[in-house]
């Protein structure tokens, strides 16, 4: 996209690289959101099917119009124009191009780096909405725009390193048939998170009235630390295997998707098995499965190695005595 942009998204990466490596001694952490080019694999499966689409429910702007027929396909690889936000009551702020249609993100893509797996008929049921011409509309932020280099050598649309599709099946402005489909497709917020009423970044804080300040993921779940955790000179995880179906790892989280909590040793790493996993201040975090809906805090204290988590990375209940 812009050169401008593209500068400054590799100076703050690079910043970000050398604050982190510099806290934990090991590899980059996750705060940058820059595109590249790469080669997508296979055409990825659950693209077709009947989701939770909540038909025309979006309010396009007075200025969308829908002109040459935007849903058919021939028109879904129009490029995007000035995009848009519509509001829905369902799904609140929802990104749009010019002409009002949808925009949607694939659970099976990546952002960081910026990756489509959404080819052959994928593409045919998606049509990927191509980079060029694309700018930013009232209400989102330009710096978020970017590309990514298709299989095919064609440039896709990126917002916050997510590429950026239609759907064939959406005929007019306003139309969310996409949402939810196969449990992989979602609307796209103007932030490039998935479209939501009630959307959290990917690390925030709150306060608990039994716990004080404590950290949680995006979909507000208390989040742990592992007492044989080490943090130093570099991240290690010792819940393997059968310890990971009680308490699941938190995904990477990049550092501009976070709120109020310590930016020094956010970072991810690869664990002995090979899955990547956040830190909060160079300590490996986890969800608990027991804890059923955002406020759960079940898994305090559980087996005197388990402790909710300080925006600092603390361990509640040891490191306050």
């Amino acid at each position: 996209m812009k050169t401008s942009w593209r500068n400054a998204s590799l100076v703050a990466s690079a910043a970000a690289v050398l604050v982190l490596t510099t806290a934990c001694g090991q590899e980059g952490g996750t705060s940058s959101v820059g595109s590249q080019n790469v080669g997508a694999t296979a055409a990825a499966g659950g693209y077709g099917g009947v989701g939770s689409g909540i038909g025309t429910g979006a309010s396009p702007s007075a200025s969308s119009t829908v002109g040459g027929g935007q849903g058919n396909l021939g028109a879904q690889s129009a490029s995007a124009g000035k995009l848009e936000v519509s509001a829905n009551a369902e799904l609140g702020d929802v990104l749009t191009d010019s002409g009002g249609m949808s925009l949607y993100r694939f659970d099976e893509d990546t952002a960081e780096p910026p990756k489509s797996n959404c080819n052959g008929d994928c593409a045919t049921a998606w049509p990927p909405v191509p980079a060029n011409d694309a700018s930013a509309g009232a209400g989102i932020d330009k710096a978020l725009l970017g590309e990514v280099t298709r299989a095919d050598g064609s440039k896709q649309l990126t917002i916050a390193g997510w590429p950026a599709y239609r759907y064939a099946k959406d005929t007019k402005a306003g139309d969310l048939t996409g949402q939810g489909v196969g449990g992989k497709w979602y609307a796209l917020a103007p932030t490039g998170k998935k479209a939501s009423v009630a959307s959290l970044p990917g690390l925030s804080t709150r306060n608990d009235p039994d716990l004080g300040e404590i950290v949680v993921d995006k979909n507000g779940m208390t989040v742990y630390r592992f007492a044989k955790d080490k943090a130093w000179p570099e991240p290690v995880s010792n819940c393997l295997g059968a310890c990971l179906e009680k308490w699941p790892v938190v995904a990477p989280v990049s550092a501009n998707d976070t709120k109020d909590v310590q930016k020094k040793g956010l970072m991810s790493f690869t664990r002995s098995d090979g899955v990547k996993q956040q830190t909060v201040n160079c300590s490996p975090i986890y969800t608990f499965a027991a804890d059923k809906q955002p406020g759960d805090t079940n898994g305090q204290g559980v087996g005197g190695t388990w402790y909710a988590v300080r925006p600092n990375g603390e361990m509640v209940g040891v490191s306050d005595k």
